[in-house]
């Protein structure tokens, strides 16, 4: 594959990004995990169907598994 040739733009978008790359790291992350298809159809389905974000669905879920967690230190004690 053949790189496309240098313009003025994506000179200027390269310096960017390497400008800001770090910073861009140390604000987000990713799971970077893999799910079977079905699963991750159905997931797709389901976020379309609410119109929830991936973000919102792990954001909810973290808060319902740290919720079920203190129910289950609490019963232990």
């Amino acid at each position: 594959m053949e790189r496309r040739e240098d313009t003025p733009v994506r000179l200027a978008r390269r310096k960017y990004e390497a400008k800001v790359k770090e910073k861009r790291k140390q604000q987000s992350g990713t799971f970077g995990t893999m799910i079977p298809r079905t699963l991750f159809n159905e997931i797709n389905a389901f976020l379309k169907e609410t119109g929830y974000t991936k973000v919102q669905l792990v954001k909810a879920g973290y808060k319902a598994l740290l919720e079920e967690k203190e129910k289950l230190n609490k019963t232990t004690e």
